[in-house]
């Protein structure tokens, strides 16, 4: 299988990344480590071009396009306030283990109350659009994070789309909205990517199947790639504990189970759309 997005390059992993990425690589499991910032995605390549069956991301995550605090699953994040530089991520996009420009995207969820909010909103799509025109100069697939922010997303993506830009196109990973979002994206070329998250049980008020597991369901396998977003949303029967690559398998079995069919199937199709999309051996 391939975890199409974990950060094995991140600070949850200091004690026994080495470790961790032996344990993945031998239950067959590759990866694409992701960055989110300047720093992290020089640090990806350096992991990356240490294993073979490791691969690396650039790009800004919009949480890191202004200074903020907040706390994720694992620990206290404080940015700071970086604007994307493309002669800088050019460079990095020169090494071989570079397979995608992001995660980037747009995020209205996390903003600061202190900002702005539409001055702010302005900022992530100007990041955005000059991150999707890095991907488009060098002809890379990108990476889309997108919180309460898809039809604005779809829209951007169309634009560029629309203008014969973005061969590769990407995927929208973490995706947690609707079938028609996912149709949306779909129709432009752009695949979803699934986490940790449909393995959690329907809420109470959900019933047996929760929405996001009818996505699962309707999505097209050959529209899906398998992700973790380790070291975050690990999957049951885990969930609580960090998450690591190799747990990308019950992301797998989850799929199987939704669409009844075998985690083969599931291993076959999304490794061949993950190879695809990001040009791998």
């Amino acid at each position: 299988m391939i975890d199409t997005h974990c950060h094995i390059h991140f600070r949850a992993y200091k004690e026994d990344m080495d470790a961790v990425i032996r344990r993945t690589l031998e239950k067959g499991v590759r990866m694409i480590t992701v960055g989110t910032q300047s720093t992290t995605s020089r640090n990806g390549i350096e992991v990356a071009e240490k294993y073979d069956g490791i691969y690396a991301t650039i790009g800004l995550h919009p949480n890191h396009t202004c200074e903020q605090h907040f706390k994720d699953e694992l620990e206290d994040i404080q940015t700071r306030c970086e604007s994307f530089d493309p002669t800088y991520y050019r460079q990095l996009a020169k090494h071989p283990k570079v397979v995608a420009i992001g995660e980037c995207g747009l995020d209205y969820y996390r903003i600061p109350s202190e900002l702005d909010r539409e001055k702010f909103i302005v900022k992530q799509k100007d990041e955005l659009r000059a991150q999707l025109d890095l991907a488009d100069e060098l002809n890379l697939p990108v990476i889309i994070h997108c919180r309460d922010a898809h039809d604005q997303q779809v829209a951007i993506l169309k634009e560029f789309v629309d203008a014969r830009k973005l061969a590769r196109r990407g995927v929208v990973h973490c995706f947690t909205g609707t079938i028609e979002e996912a149709v949306a994206y779909h129709a432009i070329g752009f695949l979803t990517s699934f986490t940790g998250i449909i393995t959690f049980p329907p809420r109470k008020n959900e019933g047996l199947i929760s929405p996001l597991h009818k996505v699962v369901r309707d999505c097209p396998l050959e529209m899906i790639l398998l992700e973790t977003d380790a070291p975050y949303l690990t999957p049951e029967p885990y969930r609580g504990e960090r998450n690591e690559p190799w747990m990308v398998q019950f992301v797998a079995q989850k799929i199987a189970e939704m669409k009844g069919i075998s985690i083969e199937e599931v291993d076959r199709v999304t490794t061949q759309n993950a190879e695809k999309l990001f040009g791998l051996d």
